[in-house]
């Protein structure tokens, strides 16, 4: 991988502080989703965050997954973040399930029980809602706080044991009611859920909250700095006291840095979730997702979305970045990598009426301008080819200089040719252009006798291997949410378009995810998911260019 050094922030500033005083003698960091759904390019930020600030100061940094919620977690979920993680181009150095530490997260539970820190409450989520108290006003205590430690012991493993319904009882903390940070309220540390568990099964039926489970898991793994985005700020009291009360060895310190937001672009893993649930979108990793998956699927490198990520940068406040900077950085990665080729994704047919019949003849190309080193290929040329529709105009405005009536263009890698004559069909529709082409303008010639402003691409009609085109534009519009509305109201209905066309001959032996740029139209990822031997799918990555400046 290229060089992982993480520009400077302030999280580093602290880690930097924290090695020198003493305070940890290394660095552990961990990457801890919740399997709920696919991770999407906000996570792809934190994971490249926690696995090179580890990498930097030679450290170590784990894959755990915060599973503590098995209504909605799922072997797949799982299964797909290992395999981001992967792809994004990192190794973890320890897999970890939050489950995997239920045993010594009851027995602290049962601690803090003992040390008169928690109680069996028996009122319902509702009740606890409205006990809690709101930002100005106090909480209320419940008539259950009370209850001796033996009767909250025998009340703990009766819930334990299976015992009671969903909902019937919590456990919760016993910490300020009047605290003026409502995380500190009391908060339920475990609730009943008679759920099968994707890693443990049946074997409990009472499962930790995240805000307890998860510093626990970091204490247990000796994670030294516990990265999050800034929604857990008010969180972090909680997480020390959960530290600190249940005993843990390891003392590890949560910061807090500003989730990623970016224009056009739903972040929120639950909408996500509706999208797919809704069939508004073709699964987790339709190209028009901002999951990791999806941006694999359309054709975004593991090294571009690694250098956006760096570029950035880690900050405390809240920002929006435009979505054309991640368009940037796949564009300054694939301008050397991309093979050039020609597709023409509206077809309009041509017939070169002074070229012989039955001729079939071999251009070379070269395959990048922009690297040599990657040579030629030979492309066929015959009577019959086909250009973009919009490359002709019967009526042209002024300065148009592509292909009308007695115009002259030249072919890219071909000859100049002519429009002589425009075949229409009964409804008036331009189905196919006559033209002359001159033997003498032959691409590499030489030629200078005169020169033409319009250079258009084209695909030999004959040997040409059909295709599919999607072309995608954002899913969510930017506009002002109306109140009470759905987010699904900002859907973009022209997110995708699909049209069929032509590639050169050679592209038969494309390959699942292999990219290339398709002259004057952007870059083009073969679809993974959708392309047979029959048919080729091509995913738009991005357009040649952007307005877009760093």
């Amino acid at each position: 991988m290229e060089s992982t050094n993480i520009s400077s922030n302030f999280i580093k500033h602290i880690v930097t502080e924290d090695l020198k005083t003493g305070e940890y003698d290394g660095v552990v960091t961990r990457f801890p989703p919740e399997p709920n759904g696919y991770l999407h390019i906000g996570h792809a930020k934190s994971i490249v965050l926690n696995f090179e600030l580890a990498d930097e100061y030679k450290g170590k940094t784990n894959l755990r997954f915060d599973d503590t919620n098995p209504l909605k977690e799922d072997q797949e979920f799982v299964d797909s973040i290992k395999e981001d993680v992967t792809w994004l181009g990192y190794d973890w150095d320890g897999l970890f399930y939050a489950s995997n530490y239920f045993d010594e997260m009851y027995e602290r539970a049962v601690l803090l029980i003992k040390k008169g820190l928690a109680y069996v409450d028996d009122l319902s989520a509702e009740e606890i809602r409205t006990y809690r108290g709101t930002l100005t006003e106090p909480g209320k205590e419940s008539p259950h706080r009370d209850r001796t430690v033996d009767e909250n012991l025998e009340l703990f493993e009766r819930m334990k044991n299976g015992e009671f319904g969903n909902g019937e009882k919590v456990l919760r903390a016993k910490i300020d009611m009047s605290s003026p940070n409502l995380n500190m309220r009391d908060p339920v540390l475990y609730r009943i859920s008679h759920t099968t568990h994707h890693n443990t099964g049946d074997q409990w039926c009472i499962y930790p909250m995240y805000d307890f489970a998860h510093p626990l898991g970091d204490a247990i793994e000796g994670v030294t700095h516990s990265i999050c985005t800034l929604e857990f700020e008010d969180h972090r009291p909680l997480y020390n006291w959960v530290v600190e009360k249940c005993e843990m060895e390891a003392t590890p310190k949560q910061i807090e840095f500003a989730r990623l937001n970016l224009t056009n672009t739903i972040m929120s893993k639950r909408n996500l979730k509706q999208l797919v649930d809704e069939n508004v979108v073709d699964g987790w990793d339709d190209p028009r997702m901002p999951t990791i998956s999806g941006l694999r699927r359309r054709g975004f490198t593991p090294e571009s979305i690694r250098n956006f990520c760096r570029e950035i940068g880690v900050a405390r406040s809240y920002s929006t970045v435009d979505v054309q900077m991640l368009d940037h950085f796949v564009r300054e990665d694939l301008k050397l990598k991309a093979p050039r080729t020609m597709a023409v994704i509206k077809p309009l047919k041509v017939v070169i009426t002074n070229y012989p019949e039955g001729q079939v003849e071999m251009l070379d190309a070269e395959i990048n301008p922009e690297n040599p080193e990657m040579g030629t290929r030979q492309i066929p040329f015959s009577r019959e080819i086909y250009i973009e529709q919009e490359d002709f105009m019967e009526n042209p405005p002024k300065k148009y200089f592509r292909l009308f009536p007695g115009n002259e263009v030249r072919l890219k890698h071909a000859y100049f040719i002519k429009c002589e004559e425009v075949v229409k069909d009964d409804a008036g529709n331009v189905v196919e252009l006559r033209c002359t082409y001159d033997p003498e303008t032959k691409s590499g010639t030489g030629f200078t006798g005169r020169k033409v402003k319009g250079t258009l691409h084209w695909v030999e009609a004959t040997k040409a291997k059909s295709a599919e085109f999607r072309l995608y534009n954002p899913l969510i519009l930017d506009e002002e949410k109306e109140e009470g509305g759905s987010f699904l109201d900002h859907v973009n209905p022209n997110s995708l378009e699909v049209l069929k066309g032509f590639v050169e001959p050679n592209m038969s032996e494309a390959k699942e995810n292999e990219k290339f740029q398709f002259f004057r139209h952007g870059y083009f990822n073969v679809d993974p998911k959708d392309t047979t031997r029959e048919q080729l799918v091509f995913n738009l990555i991005v357009s040649l260019k952007s307005s877009f400046k760093l």
